[in-house]
């Protein structure tokens, strides 16, 4: 076996109670390799940072990246990808639902040739209905408009080859969904397998906007179906609205009944087509968001301070 490094990249907001048990759990896995575990710390307002830095004053392999503010879950591990310089990186959150003990799992199937290694939820007991049912639906709907096809029931647990993580610096995108970018690479790919834990401390950051956010920049960033679905709901509607205008001549001239105005149907006519137009408004809108964040072409994060870097 060749010696390579592991790195692990953590992206931790608010895990101060985390911290302690999770490298305890960590550690005890990664020590069998060279490695190095980097921490992005993304704007955290708790004692995470003071948390860490009790570790990486102790121990040079584990290493801290600062953001100046809350940039996000996906960008904290775009910069942890930017900075890792092992020969595979595994990504991991803080909160130990996904277990620390299968990454020997991972390195093995990367040995074995994977470029990129999943883990897979074989059980989320511990999520809510609401969570389970909505995580469902979103891989279903993705996996319907995207031409690209985004593993369901995988995070952002996983193991990535250098190769891989080194592609993935070079995309530019500002809202970067890494779901589906990694699968996007077509990369060869394998699955490891585990049940979902509870969370150490606290609760999930995600909240229901926040998931819907996260639901939109997938699907926006991996097709243009929606827009092509927005044309085609234009046409049924502007079809169904020649169809009521033909009705009310034909009704007005020549059927022998008396004519009689409905404000319900016109009332219920208006908000039908006015909804439309708002849905497939916000659709392109959505789209053009996206055209506008990325000609900005602002720094993808700020970074505050480094540790161990």
């Amino acid at each position: 076996m060749k010696q390579f490094t592991l790195s692990v990249v953590i992206p931790v907001y608010n895990e101060e109670g985390s911290i302690e048990p999770l490298l305890k759990r960590l550690l005890a896995v990664v020590k069998a390799y060279k490695y190095e575990i980097v921490f992005v710390n993304d704007g955290s307002k708790d004692h995470t940072v003071e948390k860490i830095k009790e570790h990486t004053a102790h121990n040079a392999n584990i290493k801290l990246l600062s953001f100046n503010r809350n940039f996000g879950h996906q960008l904290a591990l775009v910069a942890g990808y930017t900075v890792a310089s092992g020969d595979c990186v595994v990504s991991i959150d803080a909160d130990l639902q996904d277990p620390p003990e299968i990454i020997a799992d991972m390195v093995e199937k990367w040995l074995k040739g994977a470029k990129i290694v999943y883990a897979k939820r074989k059980k989320r007991d511990v999520d809510s209905a609401f969570k389970k049912i909505t995580a469902r639906l979103f891989y279903r709907f993705i996996g319907a408009l995207s031409e690209t096809e985004v593993p369901d029931n995988v995070g952002d647990f996983r193991l990535l080859d250098k190769e891989v993580v080194d592609l993935l610096k070079t995309l530019p995108e500002h809202s970067p969904f890494l779901r589906g970018l990694v699968a996007w690479t077509g990369y060869p790919s394998d699955y490891v397998y585990f049940d979902r834990e509870e969370r150490t401390s606290g609760t999930t950051h995600y909240s229901f906007t926040k998931m819907l956010d996260f639901a939109l920049d997938g699907i926006t960033s991996f097709s243009a179906r929606p827009l092509r679905i927005a044309s085609y709901i234009g046409f049924i509607t502007a079809f169904l609205g020649f169809i009521g205008i033909v009705y009310a001549i034909v009704g007005r001239f020549l059927l022998p009944i008396p004519w009689v105005t409905g404000w319900s149907a016109l009332f219920v006519g208006i908000m039908f087509f006015g909804g439309v137009q708002l849905i497939t408004i916000g659709i392109i809108g959505e789209y053009i968001g996206k055209i506008y964040i990325e000609s900005l072409n602002r720094p993808h994060y700020l970074i505050k301070e480094k540790v161990n870097l």
